[in-house]
C-alpha cells in the first residue's frame, strides 16, 4: 500500500539510500517519506546507524617466538553525516575492520615478549583503535572502542607458565617454612639455655639452703647438748644420711645392685675418709 502511493517509513537509528534512475541522490532520515517511483526514485539501500560489535582472532608470535591468540573486540558505527560514503565505498565492512586488526596486531605483538603482551594489552588496543580510526573515518565509520578481550598463548606454553607459577609458590613456601623451622630451633635453644640456667640456680640455692640448715643445726646441737662438739655433731649427720641413702636404694625399683660396706664401723670409715678429704683440699688450696 506504502508502495503504491509512493510512501516509505524509514526506522529508527536507521537511515535509507534515495537513488534517481541509479545515481545517488539523498540520505533519508529515519521517519515517512514521499517516494514517487515512477519519477525513477527509489531506496538503493538500508544503513544502521547503531553500535555494532566485531571480534576478531588474531594468531601471531611473541618476541619470544610463543604463537598466541589475541582477541580484539571492535566497536563501530556508520556516521549519519557521511552514509554515503559508508553505503557505497565499502563493500565488505566488517572483512576491511579485520584487515585492519591484523595488520596492526601483527606489528605489535613480534615487538614484545610474551609478559609484556600481558602488561600492554591497553597500549595493543590503542594501536589498533587508532590505526581504524585513521583508515575508516575516510570510508564514513567511526571506531567506538577497542579492547583487547583476550590473549591466549599455546596449550603448552601455558601449562609451562603454570608449573612456573607453582614452582615459584613451593619455593615461597619452603623457604617461609625454613624460616619457621630456624625460629622454632632458636627459641627452643633459648628456652633451653633459660632453664638450665635457672635449674643451676635452683641447685645452688639448694646446696646453699643445705650448709646454712646443717650450720643451724650443729650450732644449736651444740648449744643444746653440752660437752659435744661440731665433730660428734657431724658424725650423727653422716650417719642419719648414710641411713637415708640405704633406704633409698633398698626403695629403688630397678635391678642394678650396689655393693657397700655396712656396719657401725662401716659408718666410721666413711665419715673418716669424708674428713680426711676435705681437710687434704683445704691443705691443697692453703
Amino acid at each position: 500500500m506504502g508502495q503504491a502511493l509512493c510512501c516509505l517509513q524509514v526506522e529508527q537509528s536507521t537511515v535509507a539510500i534515495k537513488e534517481t534512475f541509479g545515481r545517488f541522490t539523498d540520505v533519508l532520515d529515519p521517519g515517512c517519506h514521499f517516494l514517487p517511483w515512477c519519477l525513477g526514485q527509489q531506496i538503493a539501500g538500508y544503513l544502521s546507524l547503531r553500535v555494532q560489535q566485531l571480534d576478531v582472532r588474531c594468531e601471531t608470535k611473541t618476541k619470544d617466538n610463543v604463537f598466541v591468540t589475541v582477541v580484539a573486540s571492535i566497536q563501530y558505527r556508520a556516521l549519519a553525516d557521511k552514509a554515503s560514503d559508508a553505503f557505497y565505498r565499502l563493500s565488505n565492512t566488517r572483512e576491511q575492520i579485520q584487515s585492519y586488526v591484523f595488520d596492526v596486531i601483527r606489528a605489535s605483538v613480534p615487538k614484545l615478549n610474551l609478559d609484556d603482551v600481558f602488561e600492554q594489552k591497553n597500549d595493543i588496543a590503542k594501536a589498533v583503535e587508532d590505526e581504524l580510526e585513521k583508515a575508516m573515518s575516510m570510508y564514513g565509520y567511526e571506531i567506538v572502542q577497542t579492547l583487547i578481550v583476550d590473549i591466549e598463548p599455546d596449550e603448552h606454553v601455558k601449562r609451562a607458565m603454570n608449573e612456573i607459577n607453582a614452582a615459584a609458590r613451593l619455593r615461597v613456601a619452603a623457604n617461609e617454612k625454613a624460616e619457621a623451622e630456624k625460629i622454632l630451633q632458636i627459641k627452643r635453644a633459648e628456652g633451653d639455655a633459660e632453664s638450665k640456667y635457672l635449674a643451676g640456680l635452683g641447685i645452688a640455692r639448694q646446696r646453699q639452703a643445705i650448709v646454712d640448715g646443717l650450720r643451724d643445726s650443729v650450732l644449736a646441737f651444740s648449744v643444746n647438748v653440752p660437752g659435744t662438739t661440731a665433730k660428734d655433731v657431724m658424725d650423727m649427720v653422716l650417719v642419719t644420711q648414710y641411713f637415708d641413702t640405704m633406704k633409698e636404694i633398698g626403695a629403688s625399683s630397678k635391678a642394678s645392685s650396689v655393693f657397700i660396706p655396712h656396719g657401725p664401723g662401716a659408718v666410721r670409715d666413711i665419715a673418716a675418709q669424708i674428713r680426711d678429704g676435705l681437710l687434704q683440699a683445704s691443705t691443697t688450696q692453703q
